[in-house]
């Protein structure tokens, strides 16, 4: 490979990556290991002289003990906001479900409101993301958010991820990097999975409330390359009155040649799974004694999806530079069966909806690195293309216990874009480096609705700069700026509709398409302290639009222009070979940035979101970890007369790493047994007896009771 030799030395991020991939657990020392670097870029400067940085417990302190492989998709970026976590990483802590490994991502919340089915919700740098608006999701290089889905735009249902197959989890924050567009206004993330493991895992974990699990996971070589399969089952009821009886299938299979630089893949993935779900709920529905705190108001909600993609990469490089491509084709569908409002649209059969998503969508990216110099200056350039199409059939009707009563829309809308990004990068001296470049998106859908006057077609695209400096080091400090313009896409349907199809003789405003957002950020990241890399970062994110949930529908709705700025502080600490701390803090202030009588707070925008952990272990012997992860209370209308409460958890582990490859864990999931709230929304609602009109009431969906699981698992 050749040498990049303008680039910073390795983030301790990128070290604890290396060092995985280099060297394979305790008991496995003498096991073939393939170095893949992929988009790991090493500079010519000698590594600074400080303890190793490579947070070796994370590496050890997971169920499996440690289980590393090969896996591609890294890339370094320079922004004091932005990082690379291992999937050792991001295992060692225990979680509730698959979607919550992400919280390793510094100031990022993933939640729940429904059904364990249901795509998660998000929270980042004072947005309420709900299911994915401004968080762009890409596993293994595919997209997670579907646009124009029926329950809401960017809708991204991690369910699907297995997180012991993850190999590593890229996160930007803020709209500075030229491959991310769509969605990632507040930031982004890519996980990758591993193309091999050093060794076969099979694990089985038994919990609280009805959890079961079985995983395994296994790779073998296979003509020239390795072929890796994973398997994954799992039931569960919850706490709630009304039991989850989540069931879901899962499973990976994948081929794959060469390194990262050199070489293919290619993987299948299958997922399935239906639920039964506890949607939030009134709060004077419990004061008054109508359901308890795990009730619901209507047992018939709940849903099914299932998730089919077959994806490949190929890379090459040469004297030049390195040449990537990637494809991916996906069959997604889903049914959700809601009530929100209960009985205040139609007082006899109720408010019950079915939402149904069905679609087929492809898209791929090609991109060129192409390395040379300015002047005699160390230079680099990267142009990329990416396109993606979706053929949806999405549709709305009135249920009632999931029994068709109405159709309100049954649309079909095929979508398609296209973007391409430049991006230049240059080290001026040891302590100057900056990049420059733009990307440009457009995008075309053809909607066909069974509303006529809702049909149409719609166009529209946008160009953006992406800006960045770097300045240092000095005594171990980097300095940063960035700058840059983002977007998210709104509901193709939206766009083209003239009419309510609810009620057509009433006419609605059509909603623009692509909306702008930009970014600023300074930042520094210091790394004086052995072991310890702590990062400060300001800044700010103007939006034309803000995206915001409606509890009578249950979607998101184009809402008026926002401004949001504030500060992140990350610590990250290796004390010890067999010790990891760390520490984040995220303060956000959220506000409307045009004037109107009700207010000018976002209702769900976070002002405080904080969080503290633990890893410690070490091969074979004890391992463990504890977290705790702080929720501040947020507004829950614009004029901040209705609050919501803080939700502070605290999770833990404890376990045992045998020499023969078992290991024994023990999670306790909210240790505290605090009775908090995963989210909490402000509308109207009825119940029976109210008034026609309804009563407007915060609606809350509780954290589960104190849980425990127990996982085995060997390695072999």
């Amino acid at each position: 490979m050749p040498a990049i030799p303008f680039r910073p030395p390795l983030s301790p991020a990128a070290c604890c990556v290396a060092a995985l991939l280099v060297a394979p657990p305790a008991g496995a020392r003498d096991a073939p290991v393939e170095v893949r670097l992929d988009e790991i870029e090493v500079a010519a400067e000698p590594a600074r002289p400080t303890r190793p940085a490579t947070a070796p417990a994370a590496a050890s302190a997971g169920y499996v003990g440690g289980v590393t492989g090969i896996g591609g998709g890294l890339r370094t970026v320079e922004a004091a906001s932005a990082g690379i976590l291992t999937g050792a990483q991001i295992n060692s802590l225990p979680v509730t479900r698959p979607g919550e490994v992400l919280e390793a991502v510094p100031g990022l919340i993933v939640t729940q409101h429904s059904g364990e089915g249901k795509a998660n919700q998000f929270f980042l740098r004072g947005f309420n993301l709900d299911h994915g608006t401004d968080i762009a999701l890409h596993v293994d290089g595919m997209p997670v958010n579907m646009r124009t889905h029926a329950h809401g735009q960017g809708y991204a249902d991690l369910n699907f991820l297995i997180p012991e197959l993850v190999g590593a989890v890229e996160y930007h924050k803020g709209p500075y990097f030229v491959r991310d567009g769509d969605f990632a206004s507040a930031g982004s993330v890519r996980i990758d999975y591993l193309d091999r493991l050093d060794r076969n895992v099979a694990l089985t974990t038994l919990g609280s409330f009805g959890y079961k699990r079985a995983l395994s996971m296994a790779s073998a070589a296979l003509g020239q390359g390795s072929l890796l399969a994973a398997g994954e089952a799992q039931v569960y009821d919850g706490p709630w009155d009304v039991p989850d009886r989540l069931g879901k299938l899962n499973g990976v299979l994948r081929y794959s040649q060469g390194t990262a630089l050199d070489g293919f893949a290619v993987t299948g993935m299958a997922y399935w799974a239906r639920w039964n779900a506890t949607n939030q709920i009134p709060e004077r529905a419990v004061a008054e004694g109508i359901i308890g705190r795990y009730g619901t108001l209507d047992p018939t909600d709940g849903g099914d999806t299932g998730r089919f993609s077959l994806s490949g990469r190929w890379s090459r490089s040469d004297a030049g530079g390195i040449t990537r491509a990637s494809a991916y084709v996906i069959r997604y569908q889903m049914n959700l069966f809601n009530n929100f409002t209960y009985w205040l649209n139609d007082p006899v059969a109720g408010d019950q909806f079915h939402q149904r998503d069905a679609r087929v969508l492809g898209g791929g990216e090609v991109s060129r690195v192409i390395q040379g110099d300015l002047f005699g200056l160390p230079m680099e350039n990267e142009v990329g293309v990416q396109t993606r199409t979706d053929d949806i059939r999405v549709g709305l009707f009135n249920t009632a216990a999931r029994r068709y009563r109405a159709t309100v829309l049954d649309d079909r809308v095929l979508e398609a874009s296209a973007a391409f990004y430049y991006e230049n990068r240059v080290r001026w001296s040891d302590w100057l480096r900056t990049s420059v470049g733009f990307r440009a998106d457009g995008y075309g859908a053809d909607v066909r609705s069974d509303t006529p006057a809702n049909s149409g077609r719609a166009r529209d695209g946008i160009v953006n700069p992406k800006l960045g400096l770097v300045l240092g080091p000095w005594r171990e400090t980097e300095l940063y700026a960035n700058y840059g313009g983002g977007f998210h896409s709104n509901d193709a349907r939206g766009v083209t509709a003239t009419v309510d199809p609810a009620s057509p003789l009433f006419t609605i405003s059509r909603s623009p398409f692509l909306v702008p957002s930009t970014g600023y950020e300074v930042g520094l990241r210091n790394r004086s302290v052995a072991g310890l890399e702590t990062a400060v970062a300001l800044f700010r994110l103007d939006f034309a639009s803000e995206n915001l949930f409606q509890g009578d529908t249950g979607t998101t709705e184009p809402s008026r222009p926002t401004r949001r700025f504030g500060i992140e502080w990350t610590n990250r600490y290796a004390v010890a070979p067999w010790l990891t701390l760390e520490a984040d803090l995220t303060v956000t202030n959220a506000r409307f940035a045009d004037r109107d009588p009700v207010g000018n707070r976002v209702p769900e925008a976070p002002t405080t979101i904080a969080s503290a952990a633990i890893t410690f272990g070490e091969g074979q012997g004890w391992f463990g970890s504890m977290r705790l992860r702080y929720f501040g209370p947020r507004p829950l209308i614009e004029d901040n007369a209705v609050r919501s409460r803080p939700t502070a958890l605290l999770n833990g582990r404890i376990g045992y790493a045998f020499d023969n490859g078992v290991s024994l864990a023990l999670d306790v999931l909210n240790l505290t047994n605090a009775r908090a709230d995963q989210i909490t929304y402000y509308y109207v609602s009825r119940l029976p007896g109210e008034d026609a009109g309804g009563v407007a009431d915060r609606h809350f969906h509780p954290v589960e009771p104190t849980a425990f699981r127990l996982t085995l698992a060997g390695r072999f």
